[in-house]
């Protein structure tokens, strides 16, 4: 993986972003095989079980790829809305799946205020470049409501970003992490690391549920 600077360009952003969904258009009926057995359910479940309404509860799941989660939530009775900034990728959601499912690039999301109760950014918000990481945190944090629920789940490192197989990646540790969801109006509920019952050098998956404060104002 090679190394980029953090204060890269909003156009390089948008550049590399692009490179990203090719690489992902380009592989996703593999893709799609791929991780169709891939079990998330302990992430699934943290998200639910941090939102503090009456359910059923409508859910964004942000980067849905070709659906499988979309599947899990509608099984579970609640609203759920798929978007992904592949095309191919969206074709096969919206194929498999009778759910909504936008397409759009993280970097220019266009999403209604406060609709949803959580977003599931399961293995997507680390293609989102560091420079442009605070404007989509606003976003999300804009189209939840109040004390709405993001949980995300990143491969963690030691705040590397660049080129990995084609498409970009950003390995954040937690504490940096932190620092940029809880300066986009968030609180941190818990964090954890997965795979479970492994060895903490054998889990390279971070996981963090977070709530929206109420005193953010949705415009």
């Amino acid at each position: 993986m090679s190394d980029f600077t953090r204060n890269q360009s909003a156009e390089h952003a948008q550049e590399v972003s692009a490179v990203t969904i090719a690489n992902y258009n380009r592989i996703a009926v593999p893709y799609s095989k791929g991780t169709a057995d891939h079990d998330v359910s302990q992430n699934i479940t943290a998200l639910l079980d941090a939102i503090n309404v009456d359910g059923p509860y409508v859910i964004l799941d942000l980067g849905c790829g070709p659906g499988r989660d979309l599947c899990q939530f509608s099984a579970l009775g609640h609203e759920v809305v798929g978007l992904d900034g592949s095309i191919e990728l969206v074709r096969i959601a919206r194929t498999k799946t009778n759910c909504e499912v936008l397409h759009q690039n993280f970097l220019n999301l266009n999403l209604p205020v406060a609709r949803f109760d959580g977003i599931f950014a399961n293995a997507s918000l680390f293609h989102v470049p560091t420079s442009q990481l605070a404007q989509v945190l606003g976003k999300l944090a804009t189209t939840l409501k109040s004390s709405g629920v993001l949980l995300c789940s990143n491969p963690r490192g030691n705040n590397q970003e660049g080129w990995v197989d084609g498409r970009y990646g950003c390995f954040h540790d937690l504490e940096t992490w932190r620092t940029y969801v809880t300066d986009a109006g968030f609180r941190e509920l818990h964090h954890y690391y997965r795979p479970t019952g492994r060895p903490r050098t054998e889990q390279p998956w971070l996981v963090t549920v977070w709530r929206r404060s109420s005193d953010i104002r949705n415009e």
